[in-house]
């Protein structure tokens, strides 16, 4: 489904991602893991188009996106759910969803009803403002207007970064749900837990470089302990 190759993207002077690969088979939920810093949110980005890149490529089904806008990567079928979430708080919870609808190729106008069907609070709050959200209901927001593209391959931040824990729970059972009808998923997770429950994939990072990946079976505590300790 998605296929990172060699890629290599700069802040400025400063080298950030080093011949990085990543692969990520279709319908399966691939985390990316790894310290503070090592490039995760920044391959993220370099994905999704918001960061420029200065060499390699991105595929999405043999498509090389690499040089395609952030919108045209969107129209092709790519969820994205950032760090912090990023919801518009002065706008609705109902406008927030339909700006995931933007991108759809069938340019539907009405929010699918799966997306309440995985996320039920949200029916309940279409009317509120999206600023006036708890921090978990904010998550669920953000990851409803993904959904709403009707996305081939979602993409997911840090999402139980700052949620209670009963909300990290419905997360990992809704990411469960996706996977098995077979969405393709990209995560980056600090939590080992919460990794090992939704996901069957592992890329481990280390200074903008894959250093080591496989089944989730594969992530041994000895890896654990040589790349994600702290």
């Amino acid at each position: 489904m998605l296929e990172v190759a060699a890629l290599n993207q700069f802040y400025g002077e400063s080298h950030t991602l080093w011949d990085m690969n990543l692969s990520v088979p279709e319908g399966s939920c691939t985390c990316l893991m790894g310290r503070n810093g090592v490039g995760k949110t920044t391959l993220l980005k370099s994905v999704m188009g918001l960061l420029p890149v200065r060499s390699g490529a991105i595929k999405l089904g043999g498509e090389d996106l690499a040089r395609q806008r952030a919108e045209a990567r969107a129209r092709r079928g790519i969820g994205y759910v950032p760090q912090g979430r990023e919801i518009f708080g002065q706008m609705s919870v109902a406008e927030n969803l339909r700006t995931g609808l933007a991108a759809r190729k069938d340019r539907a106008k009405e929010v699918p009803a799966r997306v309440f069907e995985l996320f039920p609070v949200l029916k309940s709050m279409l009317g509120r403002r999206g600023g006036d959200l708890s921090g978990g209901q904010q998550q669920q927001l953000a990851m409803g207007r993904a959904l709403a593209l009707d996305p081939k391959l979602l993409i997911l931040d840090e999402p139980t970064e700052g949620i209670q824990p009963n909300i990290v729970s419905q997360i990992a059972d809704v990411l469960a749900e996706l996977r098995a009808s077979g969405l393709t998923i990209l995560l980056v997770e600090q939590k080992l837990p919460f990794a090992r429950r939704v996901a069957d994939r592992f890329c481990i990072m280390e200074r903008g470089r894959a250093m080591a990946s496989g089944e989730m079976a594969e992530l041994t505590d000895e890896v654990v302990s040589k790349y994600l300790t702290v």
